[in-house]
């Protein structure tokens, strides 16, 4: 009987996404808001990845991993932004299963492609740092596109994997999901099918594509920072230090945010705070990041000037 009735659940077609607030009044100021964000987000991190392939003196290891980095943000803002402008505007907060199960495999490709692309820019400033010497050989330009590109092949490989596992399970019952865009924790609520084995492949995913590079990048920054406390001047300490401060300030932060999210249990009471710190990481982190290299790095600000002095002369001639 019990078997009967489970064959005759079906999963629901379409999801609601619940999103960041219900208060009417609030809506037109959260578009407002998360449309600037994006817009900011998407010219920051292009202005990047233009300055990394457009000036010579850019064509460096450390940047174009940063070049991939500004690549992923842009993907990984644009699964969740545009969703969610639209339902502020058309208040269809509706998405369909498939739909769903696209913006989870994508957010989680994109977000593993991010821990390992940190973990790589961990290892070249380690290299840098703890092996100057030593660095040319060891970072030359076929090991920076082979760990650049296994970024990108390790996310898109373990999200494969759960997202596969996740699409097997069946929903049934309410369909509201409560966040503002399809993540792990608010759709596993909603499964009513047994979730062992997609807990247990999460879990060891996990510690592949979060813990493991999580693990790997502090292992390299307490390297890093030993070697840059034996430097017998301050000069010289700040210099090492500079080279890699801004990445420690994105990887504390995204790390930071991430551990946070994902370790606070989901009662009723924590949700919006929830809610709250998965929009810092995921919306507003990518937004901040290209602030922080294009500020703290001279390079970065050198390309950037010599860009808009390019830009000035060519106008000037065209008139």
């Amino acid at each position: 009987m019990e078997k009967e009735e489970w064959d005759n659940r079906t999963s629901p077609v379409e999801f609601l996404l619940l999103g960041l607030s219900n208060v009417p009044k609030l809506q037109m100021p959260l578009f407002l808001l998360s449309l600037m964000i994006y817009m900011v987000t998407v010219f920051g991190n292009i202005l990047i990845v233009v300055l990394v392939v457009a000036d010579r003196h850019l064509h460096t290891p450390m940047y174009v991993f940063l070049g991939n980095f500004s690549s992923v943000e842009i993907c990984y803002t644009s699964t969740i932004l545009p969703r969610l402008l639209a339902s502020f505007l058309t208040r269809d907060r509706s998405i369909s299963a498939q739909g769903c199960m696209t913006q989870f495999f994508f957010f989680g490709c994109f977000a593993g492609t991010e821990c390992y692309l940190l973990a790589t820019m961990s290892y070249d400033r380690y290299l840098a740092v703890c092996q100057p010497l030593l660095y040319a050989s060891l970072m030359n330009w076929k090991v920076c596109l082979q760990l650049a590109a296994g970024s990108w092949l390790a996310g898109l490989l373990m999200s494969t994997i759960v997202t596969g596992q996740f699409s097997k399970l069946q929903f049934c019952g309410p369909n509201a999901i409560d966040h503002f865009f399809c993540d792990f924790a608010p759709l596993l609520e909603l499964a009513c099918s047994d979730t062992t084995a997609l807990r247990l492949v999460t879990f060891i995913i996990c510690f592949l594509d979060v813990v493991f590079p999580f693990v790997f990048t502090l292992l390299s920054y307490i390297c890093i920072i030993a070697v840059i406390l034996r430097i017998p001047t301050t000069m010289g300490r700040q210099k090492a230090f500079s080279t890699c401060s801004s990445h420690l300030i994105v990887v504390t932060v995204f790390y930071g945010t991430l551990i946070v999210v994902y370790m606070i249990p989901r009662t009723a009471s924590l949700r919006q705070l929830n809610k709250a710190l998965s929009f810092f990481y995921t919306i507003l982190t990518p937004m901040v990041n290209p602030l922080l290299y294009s500020l703290r790095n001279r390079e970065v600000k050198g390309a950037l000037g010599n860009a808009l002095r390019k830009t000035v002369v060519c106008i000037e001639r065209s008139y």
